[in-house]
């Protein structure tokens, strides 16, 4: 059975800049006589932390929207209040987390002092080195609050003349709004042309006066055609995958209210995951085909298998990637020797998310 769980923050991997290791709780676990050389530690099963975008899009329509048509020839006005969100982007990053069925003890008894680099999510992510993975972390999106409309301006407030205001009806309101918008389109006319008894003394002057008139306009003007406001909101959901393919499970749910609600709000419309599996990971073979055996007190790592993540809305594929995941694979041992030559040890990154050896050469390269 596939986890889900909504997560208000996203939670990232503590492991960034090539430099070292830049951790919250990072830890350095060294081979000496007084632990016996043992370093016990957990390797990762891998999660996937879905960040989706939504933008939410707002319709009210204005207090002359009847009028719309009459007064300023406008075919297009809002007439109802509507509501609106569609999915703007998906970001998929795998996280690790230790899996407590995965959990071993390697012996580094030797002249180098080995030493292993235990993340905050106390899976191993070095031996013999203090760099950090290079792993690509994607950028992810930042939610944007709505701009204010026309009617939220100041020149609003410019625009609205207390007799517009006072009318006797709707009519006679939206009349005199037409007349204010057309004398507005007037004066702007008048100062680009220069025809306008106090043209501005500069341009930045005449910038701030023409900027003005435009604002009024538009405030007038959304009185008919009515308002629209825009803004996105970020949630980031935790999926763990197990060991089996997945066809169109229901992930999440997008409600034009809420935007991201759980997958059992029915207020909102299903966002599908597929999980297909395109390849297990395997245990090495010899030049003679046959499956290595392990090393004796071998270092432990993880062969991980990958699987190609689907999410679909509205019938539409709104993001599709391949990733490889521990749970996929198999786990296998480098020769506990390598750490703990005197001479010329050996160094080992291994991905935080898979627990996959990255990189594994000499110390001094």
């Amino acid at each position: 059975m596939n986890k889900l769980k909504t997560l208000i923050a996203f939670a990232s991997i503590a492991l960034i800049g090539a430099q070292g290791l830049v951790a919250q709780n990072v830890q350095r676990l060294t081979a000496s006589k007084s632990n016996d050389y043992a370093l016990i530690y957990t390797l990762p099963r891998t999660l996937l932390d879905i960040t989706i975008e939504t933008e939410h899009t707002l319709k009210e329509p204005g207090e002359f929207h009847n009028y719309a048509r009459l007064k300023l020839g406008d075919n297009n006005a809002i007439i109802k209040p509507e509501r609106s969100v569609r999915v703007k982007s998906v970001t998929i990053v795998p996280r690790g987390v230790a899996d407590p069925d995965n959990r071993w003890e390697a012996t580094l008894k030797g002249g180098a002092n080995p030493y292993m680099i235990i993340a905050d999510n106390n899976c191993p992510v070095a031996i013999n080195t203090d760099k950090a993975p290079d792993i690509d972390t994607p950028e992810l999106p930042v939610a944007r609050a709505a701009e204010p409309t026309p009617l939220e301006t100041p020149a609003a407030k410019q625009a609205f003349t207390q007799e517009m205001t006072l009318g006797s009806s709707l009519s006679k309101r939206a009349d005199l709004a037409a007349q204010r918008i057309f004398e507005l389109r007037e004066n702007r006319s008048d100062l680009i042309s220069g025809q306008a008894d106090n043209t501005p003394p500069d341009g930045k002057s005449m910038q701030l006066a023409l900027d003005n008139l435009s604002a009024q306009e538009a405030a007038l003007t959304a009185m008919f055609s009515g308002t629209t406001k825009t803004y996105t909101t970020v949630s980031t959901i935790t999926f763990e995958p197990d060991s089996e393919s997945v066809n169109n499970e229901v992930f999440v749910r997008l409600s034009p209210v809420d935007g991201i609600v759980d997958a059992n709000d029915l207020s909102g419309a299903p966002v599908y995951i597929s999980v297909d599996i395109v390849e297990q990971g395997k245990l090495p073979v010899n030049e003679k085909g046959e499956t290595k055996a392990w090393p004796k007190g071998g270092v432990a790592y993880n062969i991980p298998g990958r699987a190609v993540i689907t999410l679909t809305y509205d019938n539409q594929t709104i993001a599709r990637e391949e990733v490889d995941l521990a749970q996929l694979g198999v786990t296998f041992g480098l020769d506990p020797k390598l750490f703990s030559d005197k001479k010329s040890p050996s160094k080992l990154l291994l991905n935080p998310a898979t627990g996959a050896i990255l990189e594994l050469g000499p110390v001094n390269e």
